[in-house]
C-alpha cells in the first residue's frame, strides 16, 4: 500500500501518457468508462492485481472485469463464440460485459478470475478509457474505484475520498455518462443474465434469438457484483418508501418533494444516471437513513433496483 497522494491526472494526452505508464509498471490508476470509474491494473501483473483486492478491501473470490480496447484483444484471451460475436457487434463498445472461458494461453493472472475457469470482458465505449487502453497496450482488470461494498464512484472525487493515498493516480475525465455498471452475460453455457444493466435482458434475447436463464442468488458467485450487500452507503436504506418520516433523506423519482431527484419527469435512464451520486450525496449529509420512492421494475429500472435492493441489504 502506498502512502503518498493519489495523482489527480487531466483527460489530455499528457494525462492518458502517465496514466498508461503507471500501468504498465504496475501501478493502479482510476479511470472513467460511461459506467462508472474503474480500478485498473495491468491484468497480467499478479502484483498489481493483488494490489486491486488490497485497495479496496475486496474479498479475494470476487472476480474481476477486464476490459480491453478491440474485439481482437477480446479473442485473445477467451475461447470465442458466435453468440460472443453477434453481441460483440450489436452492444459492443458499450456497457456489456461478457463471461466466457478462459484461454489457456491467456496469460493473464489467476486473481483477475477468482480461481474460475471464465474471464469476465468489456469493450468500453467512453473514448476517455478506450483512449487509455490503446495507450496502454495490456488488458486492464477493473473493478469500480471504491472501497468494496461501498457506493460506486461516478466522479473523481468519489474515487478519492475512498481511494486517496491508496492508488497511484485517477484519470479525471468528469461524470460517467450512464452511472450504473454493465450488464453481465454469462456465454459459458446457455445465455444466462448475471447481473442486470443498462442493456436489457430483451435486447440480448433479440439478438441471439432466445430467451435468457437468470442466476438466482443463491448459486455460487460467477462474476463481479453478485455479493449480496454491495453499493451501500453508510447510512441504511429504506426501499419504496410510500412516505417520508422526519430526519430522513428523501431519494425520489418522478414528480414530488425531496431533497434530492433521481428523475423529476420519471426517466429511468436519467435517474440510472444519477443514482450513485445522489446516494453519495444524501450520505454526506449524515441523517444515518436514505428513504428511496419507488422505481418501477422495468427497462433501466430492473438494474437499478438491484443495486438499491444490495444497498440495502443487511451488511456483514
Amino acid at each position: 500500500m502506498q502512502d503518498t497522494p493519489t495523482l489527480r491526472l487531466g483527460p489530455d494526452a499528457a494525462g492518458i501518457s502517465r496514466a498508461a505508464d503507471l500501468l504498465q509498471r504496475g501501478g493502479l490508476v482510476a479511470f472513467p468508462t460511461e459506467t462508472v470509474y474503474g480500478l485498473g491494473a495491468d491484468a497480467r501483473n499478479d502484483a498489481a492485481v493483488a494490489g486491486i483486492y488490497a485497495a479496496k478491501g475486496r474479498p479475494d473470490f470476487n472476480p474481476l472485469i477486464v476490459h480491453v480496447p478491440d474485439i481482437a484483444a477480446a479473442q485473445a484471451l477467451v475461447h470465442w463464440s458466435p453468440e460472443a460475436e453477434a453481441l460483440a457487434q450489436a452492444f459492443w463498445p458499450g456497457p456489456l460485459t461478457m463471461v466466457l472461458p478462459l484461454r489457456e494461453d491467456a496469460g493473464l493472472s489467476s486473481r483477475v478470475t477468482a480461481g474460475l475457469p471464465t474471464l469476465a470482458l468489456r469493450l468500453p465505449a467512453a473514448p476517455l478509457a478506450r483512449a487509455l487502453l490503446q495507450a496502454a497496450g495490456v488488458p486492464v482488470a477493473a473493478p469500480s474505484a471504491n472501497r468494496s461494498g461501498r457506493i460506486s464512484p461516478t466522479r473523481a472525487e468519489h474515487v478519492l475520498a475512498g481511494l486517496d493515498g491508496r492508488i497511484a493516480a485517477v484519470l479525471d475525465g468528469g461524470p460517467c455518462a450512464v452511472g450504473l455498471e454493465s450488464t453481465i452475460l454469462g456465454l459459458a453455457g446457455h445465455p444466462t443474465l448475471l447481473r442486470p444493466g443498462g442493456i436489457t435482458a430483451e435486447a440480448l434475447a433479440q439478438v441471439l434469438g432466445r430467451p435468457l436463464l437468470e442466476r438466482k442468488d443463491t448459486e455460487a458467485i460467477s462474476a463481479p457484483g453478485q455479493i449480496a450487500s454491495h453499493y451501500a452507503p453508510e447510512a441504511r436504506i429504506r426501499l419504496n418508501a410510500a412516505d417520508w418520516r422526519e430526519g430522513e433523506a428523501r431519494l425520489g423519482f418522478g414528480a414530488m418533494d425531496c431533497d434530492l431527484n433521481l428523475s423529476e419527469r420519471g426517466d429511468l435512464d436519467e435517474a440510472a444516471a444519477n443514482l450513485f451520486a445522489h446516494l453519495h450525496r444524501l450520505d454526506a449529509l449524515g441523517t444515518g437513513v436514505i428513504a428511496v420512492a419507488p422505481i418501477p421494475h422495468l427497462g433501466a429500472g430492473i438494474a437499478i433496483n438491484d443495486r438499491l435492493s444490495r444497498a440495502a441489504a443487511p451488511r456483514g
